[in-house]
């Protein structure tokens, strides 16, 4: 048995063997896609969407993309960057690792295997219990926390190193919320690394092919990209944050910024996942990676 603890707080992880529950907020919506593009939302309605969106979308992305990602490989982006030979965590073994915006939990996953402690967190019950399938399908025991990012459920200063590969971050009009939260439950020193769309996208169109070469809007435009309903509701949202923003965000929450990585896209890889491929990946980044440690 496991614990994390620290001042005024103990938490044993037996008790997230599996996932919490989600949100019973009613069945699937069918609520049919009305409008997208880029446009102010209120935070409330923005910040809250992803959690529907990716209980829902849970088995598609899985089916279209798990075979790429594994069910315990640690697949830092679409470039294909692994962490077995990207080495951004440092050396996990023995280490206290919590991992945020997990999805499935497979990069969890394979750090367990590398003799880490590791705790994965999604704010999506979804995922979190597709999680908890490829647990039982392989015999592995995974904690599952189903958390925001935003608030975690964990003491000060609980873990070695904290991290998360396209998760939570883009998906929330606050993202100094997240880093702060990071820094509380890191120890001082510990390491915090995140991967985000390349802020340099959201001047393109996301289309991997040459459509997606030539920028269409102002990469200082911030508005959010956001899908609404017929009904009016916010059916999925994301936000765009300049490296300008990702550094001051960092910076602000008490950490430094040790290294910034922009991954190539690789001779012969020839996937495409959304807007990433290798017309568009041979001339602009797709992936920022951000190599932090608490001050």
């Amino acid at each position: 048995m496991s614990t994390y603890s620290g001042p005024g707080d103990t938490i044993d992880m037996s008790d997230f063997a599996q996932p919490v529950p989600s949100d019973p907020s009613g069945p699937p919506t069918t609520d049919p896609l009305a409008d997208a593009g880029f446009r102010e939302v209120p935070d409330e309605e923005g910040g809250t969407a992803g959690r529907r969106w990716w209980d829902e979308n849970a088995a598609e992305y899985l089916d279209e993309h798990g075979a790429f990602l594994g069910p315990a490989d640690f697949v830092w982006c679409p470039e294909g960057v692994r962490e077995q030979d990207a080495r951004l965590l440092g050396d996990v073994a023995g280490r206290r690792v919590l991992e945020i915006g997990a999805g499935a939990a497979q990069c969890s996953r394979w750090l367990a295997a590398q003799g880490a402690e590791a705790v994965a967190t999604d704010v999506s019950g979804g995922m979190l219990a597709a999680g908890a399938r490829y647990d039982r399908a392989a015999g592995t025991r995974t904690p599952l926390v189903q958390a925001d990012a935003r608030a975690l459920p964990f003491a000060d200063d609980a873990f070695d190193v904290v991290f998360t590969a396209f998760g939570a971050i883009p998906f929330v009009p606050d993202p100094g919320r997240v880093h702060a939260e990071a820094r509380r439950v890191l120890r001082p020193g510990g390491r915090w690394v995140f991967a985000v769309t390349h802020p340099l996208r959201w001047a393109f169109p996301d289309d991997p092919s040459a459509h997606g070469l030539t920028a269409t809007r102002s990469y200082f435009d911030r508005r959010p990209y956001v899908e609404t309903g017929e009904s009016g509701r916010v059916l999925y949202a994301e936000y765009h944050r300049t490296l300008g923003d990702h550094v001051a965000d960092v910076v602000g929450a008490g950490f430094v910024l040790d290294r910034l990585v922009e991954p190539a896209w690789p001779d012969g890889h020839d996937r495409v996942w959304g807007g990433w491929g290798p017309v568009r990946g041979a001339l602009l980044p797709g992936t920022a990676i951000f190599v932090c440690h608490a001050a």
